[in-house]
């Protein structure tokens, strides 16, 4: 088993001891485990506080840059967990989401949180994609 850390460019620094992605290589197949992304911008500051439209769109580019530096792209995702501060934001999220996965269609929990990381965002997404 091969494990690769990921860390696209221009993507922001992780506040910990953790990884953007992790690229899994077993058996002929490659599982990519994706932190949850929240929307946060380089310099380390909260894109678009507490508009989830902007900051799901945000959130999604991230991904998408992982999911490209691991030689994948969302077809490959299978599973995506997403937080929302307010259900009230699920339809402005919601119609996001289904830009990226309309053809893909991955398993999906969804789930209400009190707070996430950072003050100001409302949004975190963390998903699995295998090839």
């Amino acid at each position: 088993m091969k494990k690769t850390l990921i860390y696209p460019e221009k993507h922001p620094a992780p506040r910990g001891a953790y990884s953007p992605g992790l690229l899994v290589e077993h058996n002929g197949s490659s599982t990519l485990y994706l932190t949850g992304q929240l929307p946060i911008d380089r310099e380390g500051n909260v894109v678009a506080p507490f508009d989830a439209t902007a900051q799901t769109e945000f959130v999604f580019r991230l991904i998408g840059s992982i999911l490209e530096a691991a030689g994948m792209g969302f077809g490959d995702v299978v599973k995506v967990q997403t937080f929302l501060t307010h259900m009230a934001d699920f339809e402005k999220f919601s119609a996001v989401r289904n830009r990226y996965f309309a053809d893909s269609k991955p398993v999906s929990t969804l789930l209400e949180v009190k707070g996430l990381a950072r003050e100001g965002c409302c949004v975190e997404i963390e998903a699995t994609a295998i090839k």
